[in-house]
């Protein structure tokens, strides 16, 4: 294994080493030590390696993250896996505000509690939280799994579009154009599915589904003036 130690180099040159990896590299596996919380640890990856952050990270961890499997042990700052387009992230800890944020395809696994604005604008991004979501989570969620193991705050799905939301617990209030769907066998096998690869002690049969109600962006002319 490989080890960077933000004590000895600097940020900078720590993400540099990491992207300068290849498809092909035999240096498949890293760790980074003394995080101290820095921002942007580990962002915009486009390698298959694995790094594993020893410690709690700042703004935006494992950002842009394309094909690695990043492994924070602790927690993360607002933004961790923003615009994530595939690979996977756990976190260990907690996750600040807006986790998954934009993310496009990948796995982000939250097995602490997550702030306001998980997933919000996710784009094809599956998450999987263990614990409890904040405020106006999912936001105007285009496609993509949002799994919440706990309960979820105000405002869920808030102007939702395609994405399909699925909690265990309870839901404080729904947002605009949210509600409460149906669970069909095929929503089963894929829950059943995201639970297994996040390592979530939850049965697909204790959740309820949520989804858009799709009245906000389908066209009624006695909305028009």
């Amino acid at each position: 294994m490989q080890t960077l130690d933000l004590a000895d180099i600097e940020l900078r040159e720590m993400n540099a080493t990491l992207h300068a990896q290849a498809e092909t590299t035999n240096q498949t596996a890293w760790e980074i030590v003394n995080p101290k919380g820095a921002h942007a640890i580990a962002c915009g990856i486009d390698a298959p390696i694995e790094v594993t952050v020893k410690g709690s990270t700042g703004y935006y961890c494992a950002g842009m993250n394309k094909q690695a499997t990043i492994n924070i042990k602790g927690s993360a700052g607002p933004g961790v896996a923003e615009n994530m387009m595939s690979g996977k992230v756990i976190i260990d800890g907690d996750a600040s505000q807006y986790a998954g944020a934009t993310g496009h395809g990948g796995l982000l696994v939250i097995k602490g509690n997550a702030s306001s604005r998980c997933g919000i604008s996710m784009k094809g991004i599956d998450i999987v939280v263990h614990g409890n979501i904040g405020h106006m989570s999912a936001f105007m969620a285009q496609s993509g799994n949002l799994v919440v193991c706990g309960d979820a705050g105000d405002a869920l799905g808030d102007s939702l579009y395609e994405a399909r939301l699925f909690v265990r617990g309870s839901v404080k209030s729904l947002g605009a154009d949210c509600v409460e769907k149906e669970m069909r066998p095929e929503h089963l096998e894929l829950l059943a599915e995201l639970l297994e690869q996040a390592e979530a002690d939850a049965k697909p049969e204790e959740f309820k589904r949520y989804g858009s109600a799709r009245e906000l962006y389908t066209f009624k002319i006695d909305n028009a003036y």
